[in-house]
């Protein structure tokens, strides 16, 4: 399937998934099939910081108008025929035949796909950041200061105006590179669907995201490197965790908000085995959504990763931050050329605490 400059065509397709075509509006390939994507095009987007489907969209590309349909990476997609869901998607040999070098950044946009799947991540981080160094430095934001002295008061003559001390940490965070080596003989995959391709591509991210998620939980646990653990709240009797253990941990966090509690499944069933966390409406929400929330309004989230006689408490809304200097990136140059039999597949991502007070442990067994 091919088009010259001026074809219009119409197709009804999801994002990113180009599925059932049914006539629907215009699909303007007039700059879509201009464009040759070949690796020189996947080293300029490095070069940029931006991913393919991000340069693709630059002015000087294929910038997507208004209300479209296709975005300028599912246009050439569309453009090459290639259909990756729905009825009868192309299997993975007839993909490289068509366009191999579209292959890269397809299988990025799915992995990334696969991580919104563990939405956990995103609960944990107040804000996630890019940078340009292989070192970041946080910011130490100093709480020590009483509440009644950064209380707001009239402002008069040679009166002292509350002040909020904000400098660097001492200590930089190195941004280490993470990822994983896919290995597959094209043998293996040459006669597969997409569709079919795409759910390892999911699970990959899935993975990814799972990794980080107990990067960002040690990070709150034992701090980044600043001094900065997470102070530790002990229950009232050790080996023991009851509602009042659960009451003054919620207390010790004034002025934040404990919305999010990180725990090892062991300490998960114990919680909601607690008489007074034995709530219909959690089960019911717990049914309709998947979410496991507390009765004290923070949201349960199991990672077991954590230590099995801890609970990890955060305000998630000042507790951490990501930083990344290298976004989700795939071994281009091998994906087109060896056709999937090894690439590395990696991201390099820290985090940071931001308000140390903000994330509190729950220890239940001490001396």
């Amino acid at each position: 399937m091919s088009y010259n400059n001026s074809d219009i065509f119409v197709k009804n397709m999801m994002p990113a998934a180009l599925n059932d075509i049914h006539a629907v509006g215009p699909v303007d390939f007039s700059q879509t099939s201009k464009i040759k994507v070949n690796k020189d095009l996947y080293l300029e987007a490095q070069k940029t910081g931006l991913s393919l489907s991000e340069l693709l969209e630059l002015p000087e590309y294929d910038p997507s108008p208004a209300g479209s349909q296709l975005d300028a990476f599912e246009r050439q997609l569309a453009h090459h025929g290639l259909r990756t869901g729905g009825k009868n998607p192309v299997t993975v040999e007839m993909f490289y035949r068509s366009a191999p070098a579209l292959m890269p950044e397809f299988m990025i946009r799915e992995i990334r796909r696969g991580q919104n799947m563990r939405p956990e991540l995103n609960r944990l981080i107040a804000s996630s950041s890019g940078v340009n160094t292989s070192r970041y430095t946080p910011f130490h934001v100093d709480t020590s200061a009483a509440d009644t002295d950064l209380s707001l008061r009239p402002l008069g003559e040679a009166s002292e105006v509350p002040a909020i001390l904000v400098t660097d940490q001492a200590n930089t965070i190195i941004i280490p590179d993470y990822g994983l080596n896919l290995r597959v003989t094209y043998k293996a995959l040459r006669h597969r669907t997409m569709a079919q391709f795409k759910v390892l591509l999911w699970y990959i991210g899935y993975r990814l995201v799972s990794d980080r998620v107990a990067l960002a939980v040690n990070t709150i646990i034992n701090g980044d490197g600043n001094d900065n653990a997470a102070a530790v709240v002990e229950t009232d009797v050790s080996g023991t965790l009851d509602y009042d253990d659960m009451i003054k941990f919620f207390n010790q966090f004034f002025p934040y908000q404990p919305n999010i509690m990180v725990c090892h499944k062991t300490v998960m069933n114990t919680i909601l085995n607690i008489a007074e966390f034995k709530d219909p409406m959690i089960g019911f929400k717990f049914q309709s959504s998947g979410e496991i929330s507390s009765p004290l309004g923070a949201t349960l989230i199991r990672c077991d990763e954590v230590p099995d006689d801890n609970v990890v408490g955060l305000d998630n809304r000042f507790a951490l931050e990501e930083v990344f200097s290298q976004p989700l990136t795939v071994e281009y140059d091998k994906v087109i050329e060896q056709r999937l039999e090894e690439a590395v597949i990696s991201e390099s991502v820290a985090y940071a605490k931001i308000i140390e007070d903000a994330s509190l442990v729950l220890d239940i067994t001490h001396s």
